[in-house]
């Protein structure tokens, strides 16, 4: 497959009292269009400032970003950011969160409703944020992010605020809508499993200043059984290069 992102030579420091802080090495990696890729890592070690990098957040210190074979340096529509804070407009409902960010198009609100329908959102258009639980706002950003049909998903850990079951049911709804609407997705998260679950391809980051220490082909077809013998295999090496 084409290669939707490339990272070539990347690196990016933070300037402090002491002089420069380095927080990314010298990174190269590709992604391919559609692919999903998930970045695991030890705390602080600059998976998030990798992430706003790749999105045109923040710029590297050295090196290139290309989208399609174009460089990025600044944020695009065509990519979208979910973050584990979130960002749903509490004085707006369900579905004018979703029209938020469509241009004048006379069919804005039938979008919304699609979106708000594929997410298990379908009754719920007219709620306002406080009226809904935690999952459900979850999904209300989803469906935010989604429709404004972005080619790549970048995301933060974004069920990480979830109880257990909740962002299990997350993990779920989200593969069905991967399923049907093709996205290239990245994904930060310090859950291993959610990480088997979800990706193609594993990429675990070395401490601060970051590096791509390995990676893992997930070699299983969805829907998967994190559970048996071969995923938690997989999980007990990834966790090793963890130092777990």
């Amino acid at each position: 497959m084409p290669a939707k992102i490339e990272v070539r030579s990347l690196s990016k420091s933070y300037a402090t009292d002491k002089g420069p802080r380095p927080v990314i090495a010298n990174i190269d990696f590709t992604v391919a269009d559609g692919e999903f890729v998930a970045l695991v890592g030890p705390s602080g070690c600059g998976k998030t400032t990798l992430l706003h990098v790749l999105a045109g957040f923040e710029r590297p210190d050295q090196g290139r970003v290309l989208i399609d074979g174009a460089a990025r340096d600044r944020p695009d529509p065509r990519g979208i950011v979910i973050s584990q804070q979130g960002s749903v407009f509490p004085w707006l409902t369900v579905q004018q969160n979703l029209m938020f960010g469509l241009d004048g198009r006379a069919d804005n609100r039938v979008t919304a409703d699609y979106y708000a329908d594929l997410v298990g959102l379908k009754g719920f258009e007219k709620a306002y944020p406080h009226e809904l639980s935690g999952g459900m706002l979850k999904r209300v950003e989803v469906a935010r992010a989604l429709a404004v049909k972005p080619e790549i998903l970048y995301m933060d850990e974004p069920l990480g605020a979830l109880d257990a079951l909740t962002a299990l049911r997350m993990r779920l709804e989200l593969l069905r809508i991967l399923a049907e609407e093709r996205h290239t997705s990245l994904l930060v998260t310090h859950n291993v499993e959610e990480a088997i679950h979800m990706a193609d391809r594993i990429m675990v980051l070395s401490p601060r200043p970051t590096t791509i220490q390995t990676t893992f082909e997930v070699p299983f077809p969805h829907p998967r059984n994190t559970s048996s013998p071969e995923a938690q295999h997989l999980k007990v090496a990834i966790l090793r290069e963890l130092g777990l």
